[in-house]
């Protein structure tokens, strides 16, 4: 990602903080109506779920200008998904979801440059969960 990539991310991002709670249940609306058969890999308190994807999301991006910094917390997360059941090909749906929030939210001010910054983000994120994810030896996903 580019410098300019960051900032447009970063800055967009802190749009959508205050209304993090109805970002997240907005978020999982879409991801659902969109995707069904992903809906059995979530537990029953939306809430919390919501919560930590807001939470990871603010880690991610308040981080964006030092990846080194996120990958850890990263690779943790993709091993996590993967105990869960989430699959590489579930990566790309929620990339969907996640941008359609965020053009709901910004209005206006996602445009064509912070559609691709977002993008840009979402793919290095997902990059670096699946790629920890497909190196987590099978017998690692019953343990937990």
């Amino acid at each position: 990602m580019t410098p300019e990539q960051v900032e447009r991310v970063q800055s967009s991002f802190s749009k959508v903080e205050p209304i993090a709670e109805q970002a997240a249940v907005m978020f999982y609306d879409r991801l659902f109506e969109q995707n069904p058969e992903l809906r059995a890999l979530f537990g029953d308190n939306m809430r919390r779920q919501g919560l930590m994807l807001m939470q990871a999301l603010s880690l991610a991006v308040k981080n964006l200008h030092q990846p080194d910094a996120i990958m850890e917390p990263l690779q943790a997360m993709g091993r996590r998904h993967l105990v869960y059941g989430v699959k590489r090909e579930h990566y790309p749906m929620v990339g969907a979801a996640l941008l359609w929030t965020l053009e709901q939210g910004l209005g206006d001010d996602f445009d064509a440059d912070t559609r691709e910054a977002w993008a840009q983000a979402y793919d290095l994120l997902a990059t670096v969960m699946c790629e920890a994810a497909e190196r987590t030896p099978q017998t690692a996903s019953a343990v937990g």
